[in-house]
């Protein structure tokens, strides 16, 4: 029997990426709908629950999933074909490319960055190799190799020891008992001010809320459960976080598979996650916590499911208090669970998420492999 597809594993900074695109949204529905189902594969969703999440053939999915394992992030990009032949050569193409991503000061340059036309300034004074080109076929040359003008930016690699034996534990136990596994995290803060987002509205009369952005009813954590198997998503609003509501959470999962059989539970590193009363009861309850590595919460399957929690509950919305706003958070719950496998509402809620969003043989994301010369 073949191997279900599935995305190889993401490095840190992939796993990050994916996360901001799917989180705050695309300009191109094209780029969220494919970060999603690279998002939701990494979880350990099969292709056929992906392409019920976004509405899409599986075929699709899976071209997505080959097409990432290939190439990486750049298969969010559509690749448009059409417009008239390109003037320039492939190497002329690559010498642009190879300036442009040059800091300046190595070309002798006084600056420190490039605009438009500078650059274009200097790739019709290069000596030897002089390129005409304008501003306008410059940036659509730039865009087309996936070169943007960016800001500088850090990020955090896991620096936990023990990163690949944890990603190899969830990765084995999504493969192996997909029936048992649960995943566990808190969404928020969610605090009570009008918030922003889209909908259908006579021209020019959109929908307008109050201007304020004072938290003045404080803050709430929803500490969300996610059944893998049975793509259930359920949970409680608390006020803070904390060991005590975690075990709540654990031993309302633990009802939910009362026939004593072993789960797992897979949550991220949070100290209120792994406190000793906590993994004694786990021991003694037979369920077996599978922690996400430090700076990878990425891995948890409950990541994917935050999202539209995020857009139909808290985007355009404008809730006067807490309790108004958690009856809306599980009217959302109950209508997910119950219609989570209907396509005509997969469809309805992918347009949806479409109107409102604001947004190399390695497994998850190991180093790459290194071949024998």
């Amino acid at each position: 029997m073949a191997e279900p597809v599935r995305v190889r594993r993401l490095t840190d900074q992939e796993g990050l990426k994916l996360q901001q695109v799917v989180r705050r949204g695309s300009a191109s529905s094209v780029r969220y709908r494919r970060a999603m189902m690279l998002l939701a594969s990494a979880g350990g969703n099969r292709v056929p629950v992906i392409a019920q999440l976004v509405a899409a053939d599986e075929d699709t999915v899976r071209d997505v999933i080959h097409r990432f394992n290939e190439i990486g992030l750049a298969c969010l990009d559509p690749r448009w074909a059409g417009g008239r032949p390109r003037r320039l050569s492939p190497d002329d193409e690559d010498f642009v490319v190879q300036t442009a991503t040059t800091r300046p000061a190595k070309l002798g340059q006084p600056f420190t960055s490039w605009s438009i036309r500078k650059l274009v300034t200097y790739l019709h004074r290069v000596h030897g190799r002089a390129i005409r080109i304008g501003r306008e076929a410059l940036r659509c040359l730039l865009a087309r190799r996936n070169v943007t003008f960016q800001r500088t930016k850090t990020w955090k690699e896991s620096p936990d020891p023990e990163r690949d034996a944890k990603l190899d534990r969830i990765e084995h136990v999504l493969e192996c008992f997909p029936d048992r596994i649960f995943a566990f995290d808190e969404f928020g803060p969610l605090g009570i001010r009008p918030t922003g987002g889209s909908g259908w509205a006579a021209s020019g009369h959109p929908e307008r809320h109050p201007a304020t952005y004072h938290r003045t009813h404080g803050v709430r954590y929803f500490h969300g459960c996610y059944s893998i198997g049975d793509d259930t998503l359920w949970g409680v609003n608390r006020r803070r976080k904390g060991a005590a509501n975690t075990l709540a959470a654990l031993k309302s999962i633990r009802a939910a598979r009362p026939d004593g059989a072993p789960i797992y539970v897979i949550m991220d590193n949070l100290s209120a996650h792994k406190g000793q009363k906590i993994r004694r009861w786990a021991k003694k309850s037979r369920v077996e916590l599978c922690f996400t590595p430090t700076y990878a919460s990425w891995a948890n399957p409950i990541e994917a499911r935050f999202e539209p929690l995020r857009q139909f509950t808290i985007a355009n919305s404008n809730h006067p208090n807490h309790p108004m706003q958690t009856r809306a958070l599980h009217a959302y719950l109950r209508w997910h669970n119950a219609n989570a496998r209907h396509r005509d509402v997969l469809v309805a809620e992918r347009r949806e998420r479409a109107r409102i969003r604001c947004e190399k043989g390695i497994r998850w994301g190991g180093r790459p492999l290194t071949t024998a010369a």
